[in-house]
């Protein structure tokens, strides 16, 4: 290899070579075969468990599980696409790796190109990436399981990147990158993240419109703009079968528009306020960016933390029990911290980089910021609710802290940049390095002194029920265990004061080292990526570390079957639902591992559904524990429990898991697969649809919402003792019946009503059915013998997978010639 050449490619090569280090050292029990315990993982597993052993068995998409929330389209729990061929780029740019490991390697990766793509220089890119990838956040939820939202993130830089460098004149390169990065992007499947890099998008663009204008480049600014547009729908092209069928299915879920007008609030659509900014970013717990432990870690217990010592020992075995968190969330896995380092260089960027970008990340930061405290500053939070659309869709708005984890660390290393390049930029005006160094430095040494005049120790939730103890006769005593609780947070707090403020010292004597010429240019970049390796490390540790590994079994076979699993799997007809009630019902999947459950998890139930859990179901399993807590319980008691739960009933419930160590609870009145009824009760709307379930025997009668009066005009159903139906044969997207009656029927079925794919057919022929008791299926069936077949026949799978095909294998062609295309002008 030529030796110019091997001199240029060694940055790359090194940051390549420290990247996998990094990654492997820092997950090295999967060198071991181990694999991460994850529990958003583990309930993946419940969820997909039907549809992929239907995968396995037949080698087709089924689309739809039955083993959730009574039955859900797939869309967003597991399908595969194998006409998207990016899926091989997608593998590709995570370097083969295993998860988690392929997680951190594409936030090395995407981050590494957009500082080249900015032209800073190689070594302070891979210093950057490192501040990037280490961002507490992006472990935090890799230890959570939540996978797809962490890919999402990979890929935010390298779409950033490839709209740079098309607005920069190099259209055909950008535009392909941005295709490319964009179809990956959308392939990760979190569209929450996706959405908040529309944000970023959109600041940077306003940014680029406004220098167009003020620069009288608008000519270009359009060219550049219309390529982006046409990249875009590249890339989105790719991921159709997904985009429209959760958009499609979006419609029915609870971020739709709800059916129901009494005592509704949000009618317009969209989850509910108090959904979305339930888990809001406290004002002051926004200082975690420089310094972890500013509202305390993880929820969860102090423990033995060396800052218990605080406490007199009369109340420590107590105050290690409370809350390790006191921030204004319900709960955390752990806080978002960026870098102390890096809040000094973004800081130091401000006052350095001479480029509108930085007023995009200035304003991309901010309002990233402003949003994530959610409820705590309802002003901004109502504004984009009510008016930016798809805003309302997403919940946790802490989340979009993500857009300030990106924008921080490429202001605050185009800072870095500027300086080795320009050591000028700071000897000549060390006044903006004395400002920076005094709001981050200088503040955390302002807060270890007086922290208490800053600083809250005790959560809203905390200060209530303290103020409540107050009122009693123990108030002295609550008085002391509460300041000896607040010495002790304050002693972790301190703590990382303490340390936020030796790194941020550390790096700017570095800085400060090399612009006076004592130390070179090579020392004060391996300096600063130590820093920045250590300091961001040392806090991820804390959250996911090598505890969190364990053997490869256990995650693969994430649940076994209790002696109450067990005992509902020996039943041979295995077509029913199961409730259980020793798990949180309606978030967790493991009863759907085993059986189809009443219950499951899963942000985005069909709003029908959820509905009938809010109006019925919640009532009916009060009900049933309420007898259980009354005691006295007898045979004859739990059967006229069972014969009051219509809609569990109706649900087919045949198993209640109350104990798991013991025998379920066997439900005889449940209703069946299916079941013919005499009368139909029509009603005008959801509200009368849904009330009409506790006023009608649903045994014998439908209720119908009367935009199907058509199919029962003129209808007169009969009784018919001699009629049956009964489930024959059974797959998650085919269902089976076999139908014999003298005279026509009105046959209710017990699954779940979505028109979007599925379709009704008697002895082959397809016929209309229609909705019946709020959510389930309805079919008139003429008089004989009959073969009742409903199958999941998605258009929107086949016509997109088609299109994905296309589009993704011209995006993959067009990759191959921009490739070969550069190589030949690097040759020559």
């Amino acid at each position: 290899m030529d030796k110019s050449l091997l001199k240029k490619l060694t940055p790359y090569l090194v940051a390549i070579v420290v990247f996998l280090a990094i990654t492997l050292v820092y997950f090295s029990p999967v060198l071991e075969g181990k694999k991460l315990k994850q529990h958003d993982n583990d309930m993946w597993r419940g969820m997909k468990k039907e549809i992929a052993d239907h995968r396995i068995a037949t080698g087709e998409e089924a689309l739809w599980t039955n083993s959730m929330f009574g039955g859900m389209p797939a869309w967003q729990i597991s399908v595969s696409y194998p006409g998207n061929l990016t899926t091989y780029l997608y593998n590709a740019a995570s370097l083969w790796l295993p998860s988690p490991a392929s997680h951190v390697i594409l936030y090395f990766l995407g981050f590494f190109v957009l500082m080249l793509v900015l032209k800073v220089d190689p070594w302070v890119a891979l210093i950057a990436s490192i501040a990037f990838a280490l961002s507490s956040y992006f472990f935090i939820i890799i230890g959570a399981g939540h996978s797809s939202k962490a890919r999402a993130i990979g890929y935010m830089a390298p779409v950033l990147a490839g709209i740079i460098l098309t607005f920069r004149g190099k259209y055909w390169q950008g535009a392909l990158i941005t295709a490319i990065t964009l179809a990956l992007e959308i392939k990760a499947n979190h569209f929450q993240i996706t959405y908040y890099l529309l944000i970023i998008i959109i600041i940077y663009g306003i940014f680029k419109l406004i220098e167009a204008i003020t620069k009288k480049q608008f000519t270009h600014f359009t060219k550049a703009s219309g390529i982006l547009v046409i990249a875009a729908l590249f890339g989105i092209a790719t991921s159709t079968t997904i985009l429209w069928g959760t958009y499609n299915y979006g419609k029915y879920t609870i971020r739709g528009k709800p059916e129901l007008t009494k005592g509704v609030e949000n009618k317009s659509g969209g989850l509910d306020k108090d959904y979305i900014t339930a888990w809001s970013y406290g004002i002051a717990e926004t200082w975690s960016l420089m310094i972890p432990n500013a509202k305390g870690g993880a929820s969860g217990q102090i423990g033995k933390q060396k800052a218990l010592e605080k406490a007199d020992r009369n109340y420590r075995q107590n105050i290690s029990q409370q809350s390790a968190y006191w921030g204004d969330q319900p709960g955390t896995s752990g806080p978002v911290y960026v870098g102390v380092i890096v809040v000094f260089l973004f800081i130091l960027g401000l006052f350095i980089v001479n480029t509108n970008l930085r007023w995009a990340l200035l304003a991309a930061t901010i309002l990233s910021i402003m949003l994530a405290w959610g409820k705590n500053f309802m002003p901004l939070t109502d504004l984009f609710i009510d008016y930016f659309p798809g805003y309302n869709k997403f919940r946790a708005v802490s989340m979009i802290l993500v857009i300030a984890e990106l924008t921080m660390p490429i202001l605050a290393f185009l800072a870095l940049d500027r300086i080795i390049k320009n050591p000028d930029l700071i000897r000549k005006n060390m006044k903006v390095f004395y400002i920076s160094l005094g709001l981050t430095a200088g503040l955390i040494l302002v807060f270890y002194i007086a922290p208490t005049m800053f600083f809250s120790f005790f959560s809203d939730y905390e200060e209530t029920q303290f103020r409540s103890m107050m009122q009693g006769k123990d108030a002295g005593q609550v008085a002391l265990f509460m300041s000896n609780l607040e010495d002790v947070r304050i002693a972790i707090f301190r703590a990382d004061a303490l340390r936020s403020f030796l790194f941020v010292v550390g790096a700017a004597l570095l800085i400060f080292a090399f612009v006076f010429g004592k130390i070179k240019k090579a020392w004060v970049i391996v300096g600063i990526a130590v820093l920045v390796l250590i300091d961001m490390a040392m806090v991820n540790k804390r959250y996911l570390n090598d505890d969190n590994f364990v053997r490869a079994r256990q995650v693969d076979v994430p649940f076994s079957p209790m002696p109450a699993d067990r005992q509902i799997l020996q039943d041979k007809d295995p077509n029913f639902r199961v409730l259980d009630l020793t798990k949180s019902t309606f978030n967790d999947a493991s009863c759907s591992y085993f059986h189809k459950s009443i219950g499951g998890y899963h942000g985005a139930k069909l709003q029908r559904y959820q509905d009938l859990i809010e109006h019925y179901i919640h009532p009916e399993i009060a009900m049933i524990s309420s007898t259980f807590s009354s005691g006295g319980m007898t045979f004859e008691k739990i059967l006229d429990v069972f014969k009051k739960q219509q809609v569990l009933g109706m649900l087919n419930t045949r198993y209640i898991i109350y104990n798991p160590d013991a025998q379920p609870l066997y439900n005889s009145s449940a209703f069946g697969n299916a079941w013919m009824v005499d009368n139909f009760k029509l009603v005008a709307n959801a509200d009368e649809e849904i009330a009409a379930l506790g006023k009608y025997d649903l045994t014998r009668t439908a209720i119908v919402d009367e935009r199907f009066s058509k199919q029962l005009e003129n209808k007169d159903f009969k009784s018919d003792r001699a009629a049956s139906i009964s489930l024959t044969s059974y797959a998650p997207n085919h269902l089976v019946y076999q139908f014999d009656a003298h005279t026509e029927q009105l046959v209710v079925f017990s699954e779940i009503y979505y028109n979007e794919g599925w379709n009704a057919y008697i002895d082959g022929k397809q016929v209309p059915y229609f909705r019946a008791n709020y959510v389930l299926r309805a079919l008139t069936v003429p008089a004989g013998e009959h073969k009742i077949e409903f199958k999941f026949e998605s258009r929107i799978y086949v016509i997109g997978e088609r299109i994905s095909f296309v589009s993704s294998l011209l995006l993959i062609l067009l990759l191959v010639v921009g490739i070969g295309f550069e190589v030949r002008k690097y040759i020559t």
